[in-house]
């Protein structure tokens, strides 16, 4: 939904204040086209605004929403693969889908021009929805540093009671910091809002965005150029850092969102202690000099990266390592390092490594190790893999 957001203020149905639907993936298991948390708007008039599958389910989920819109009430519409009844809507690629679709009289009514309004200002955002009969909409400002003791946005969507709102915040404060969606599912407590005696759990789907992951590309030549706008394709915020004048003040580099003549490490060392780094940071070493790369890897290997990547040969990685052993980074920290840099794509220029590097980030982002993942043609099972049969994250409480 959040990503609905910036479309909502020229959105013809939400400016003129039709009744709308909104239709939002809560589980999802085997091969999907979208993630969690995926969302759709349908207009009374049956207007789209977002897609869920590419295409294959959309007409269902569209007659559905317009069929809740008629009823009232909220809905849970399930599709998978029949291969039994070939004209069955369903996902051609043999995924699972739960989609939950919310009638609300306007996008204003759910909260939702409140989120847009946030989302407009800064890029640190959650949305968590109430998904039972009782509806309604919050929005969080400020994901990663939520807490049970400042729930006051729970308090406004749960009714005031302290048992439910300490249960719900204690469920949702992982995935609000981790920036991920997920549902989460209350037993009722007697006395919260739109709650009475033997009533389904409550149910609540949200779905956060903290700000953007930083690259750190450390050295301004060719292929920090050609990894720079390959970073901001992947919606990386992008420092380029190097600490030769000439090189870093180049036109061709204006594209970064950060531009820095400092040396590497001294860098590095100082964004660290201010803050602006965290687990989700990628460190891409294109220097290839050891005068930068040694202290600079020295560095970056001694604080929790997401990433630590650097170019350079295999007989230059072999002098780095032992560089590096010798100023004490421990042989366990050199098992976090990519070097040399990239996948084995064949990359020869630049933009081609760029494409190499930005392989390799994505690999070692995922739950299954870099070295076992080649070729999609070569490989068996659900391209879009999941850890559990419905990638749903519900965490019942009684």
């Amino acid at each position: 939904m959040l990503d609905l957001m910036p479309s909502l203020g020229t959105w013809r149905p939400a400016v003129s204040g039709q009744r709308c639907a909104v239709a939002t993936i809560v589980a999802a298991g085997g091969s999907v086209p979208r993630p969690l948390g995926t969302s759709m708007l349908v207009s009374e008039h049956g207007d789209v605004l977002g897609s869920l599958s590419g295409g294959c389910v959309e007409g269902a989920v569209v007659e559905a929403a317009l069929q809740a819109m008629h009823d009232g009430g909220s809905r849970l519409e399930s599709f998978g693969y029949s291969a039994e009844d070939a004209f069955a809507v369903g996902l051609t690629c043999g995924g699972e889908l739960e989609i939950h679709i919310q009638p609300i009289q306007s996008t204003s009514a759910a909260g939702l021009d409140l989120a847009l309004l946030n989302s407009a200002g800064g890029s640190s955002l959650a949305l968590i929805r109430r998904l039972d009969a009782a509806g309604g909409a919050v929005v969080v400002p400020d994901p990663a540093g939520f807490s049970a003791a400042g729930s006051r946005e729970l308090s406004a969507l749960l009714g005031g009671d302290d048992a439910v709102i300490r249960a719900a915040a204690a469920q949702l404060e992982p995935l609000l910091h981790g920036g991920r969606a997920g549902l989460v599912r209350l037993a009722p407590a007697e006395g919260c809002s739109g709650s009475a005696a033997g009533a389904e759990p409550l149910t609540l789907f949200v779905e956060s965005r903290l700000p953007a992951a930083r690259m750190l590309i450390f050295g301004a030549n060719d292929f920090g150029a050609a990894l720079l706008p390959a970073g901001k394709l992947l919606g990386y915020d992008v420092t380029l850092c190097d600490a030769r004048p000439a090189f870093s003040s180049q036109v061709r580099f204006l594209a970064a969102d950060r531009l820095v003549t400092d040396w590497p490490h001294r860098y590095l060392a100082a964004e660290a202690a201010a803050g602006r780094i965290d687990s989700r940071t990628v460190v891409c070493v294109l220097t290839h000099d050891p005068k930068f790369d040694i202290p600079l890897l020295e560095t970056a290997l001694d604080l929790d990266l997401a990433y630590v990547g650097a170019m350079g040969s295999r007989r230059s990685h072999r002098q780095r390592i032992d560089g590096l052993l010798d100023c004490g980074v421990p042989a366990e920290a050199l098992e976090r390092l990519h070097s040399p840099i990239g996948l084995d794509l064949g990359a020869v220029t630049p933009a081609e490594v760029a494409v190499s590097i930005t392989a390799e980030i994505l690999a070692s982002r995922a739950p299954h190790p870099a070295s076992a993942r080649g070729s999609l043609k070569d490989g068996t099972g659900p391209i879009h893999r999941t850890n559990t049969p419905k990638q749903s994250k519900v965490t019942p409480w009684t």
